[in-house]
C-alpha cells in the first residue's frame, strides 16, 4: 500500500510538473494567494448550498452565548468571502480574521449585503497569532473549512481559547481525513501534496478532531458526518462546538 501511494504520488507530480516548478521557483504562492479568493467566491456558494442545513443546525443557538448587553460578539477565523454571515443572528458584532488580504474586497461585498450584522473590523493575521484581538474579548469563535489549512492547529486552538471569554464557545465545521481503511483515505494520501499547492495550503489528511479533543475545553460536542454532495475527497467532516 505504501509503495502504491508513493508511485501514484510520483505520477501525479510528473503530470503536475508546471505547478511544482512554479512552487520551486517561488512564484506559485503569490499566484495562489491572488487566485484563491476568486475560486472561493464560487466554491462558497456551492458549499453553502450543499451544507446549508448543517450550518443552520450548527449556528442555531449562537445567540445563547451573548453577553449581558444581549449582543453577541463573534470572531470568524479564516472568514474568506463572508459566506457564513447569513447564518449569524441579527445584531451580532462580527470581527473577521484572515491571513490573506486579497479576501477583503469580497468580504466588503458580503458586509454590504448583511445589514443584520454589525461589522467591527477585518484583521489580516494568521490564526496562530491573533495578538490584535484581546484576551477574553469575544463570546464565540467560528471556523469553517479552516483547520485544514493552518500551519499549526494546536497553536491556533490555543489562540481561540485565549480570545474567548470564560464560558465562550468555539464552533467548527471542518473536512477531515477519512477512515484509514477506505479508498477515500488512500486517494487523499495520494493527492495530498498537489492538493496542498493547488488550494492554498489545504490538507486532505488532517485528523482535526484529535487536536480539539486534546485542547483542554471544558466541554466538547463533536460529530463525524459525511457531505455526500461534495467532491468525494472532502466528504468526511466534523461538526460541533466546544466551551472554554
Amino acid at each position: 500500500m505504501e509503495l502504491a501511494v508513493f508511485l501514484l504520488r510520483l505520477l501525479v507530480g510528473i503530470l503536475a510538473f508546471p505547478v511544482y516548478l512554479l512552487h520551486f521557483l517561488g512564484f506559485w504562492s503569490n499566484i495562489c494567494k491572488k487566485l484563491f479568493p476568486r475560486l472561493m467566491v464560487r466554491f462558497s456558494v456551492l458549499y453553502n448550498l450543499y451544507m446549508e442545513s448543517k450550518k443552520r443546525e450548527l449556528f442555531s443557538n449562537l445567540q445563547e452565548f451573548a453577553g449581558p448587553s444581549g449582543k453577541l460578539s463573534l470572531l470568524e477565523l479564516g472568514c474568506g468571502t463572508g459566506a457564513n454571515f447569513k447564518f449569524y443572528p441579527p445584531g451580532c458584532r462580527v470581527t473577521c480574521v484572515d491571513p490573506n488580504p486579497n479576501f477583503e474586497k469580497f468580504l466588503i461585498k458580503s458586509v454590504a449585503e448583511s445589514r443584520h450584522l454589525q461589522f467591527e473590523r477585518f484583521v489580516v493575521a494568521p490564526g496562530e497569532d491573533m495578538h490584535q484581538v484581546a484576551d477574553g474579548s469575544v463570546d464565540v469563535v467560528v471556523t469553517t473549512t479552516v483547520l485544514c489549512s493552518v500551519k499549526d492547529q494546536e497553536q491556533v486552538i490555543k489562540e481561540v481559547r485565549r480570545v474567548l471569554r470564560p464560558g465562550g464557545a468555539f464552533y467548527f465545521l471542518e473536512h477531515v481525513a477519512a477512515k484509514p481503511s477506505t479508498w477515500t483515505y488512500f486517494w487523499q494520501r495520494v493527492l495530498d501534496p498537489l492538493w496542498f499547492l493547488m488550494f492554498d495550503g489545504c490538507n486532505l489528511t488532517r485528523e482535526s478532531w484529535k487536536s480539539l479533543e486534546q485542547a483542554g475545553f471544558s466541554q466538547l460536542q463533536l460529530q463525524h458526518v459525511q457531505a455526500p454532495q461534495l467532491v468525494w475527497l472532502v466528504r468526511p467532516h466534523i461538526i460541533g462546538h466546544a466551551l472554554k
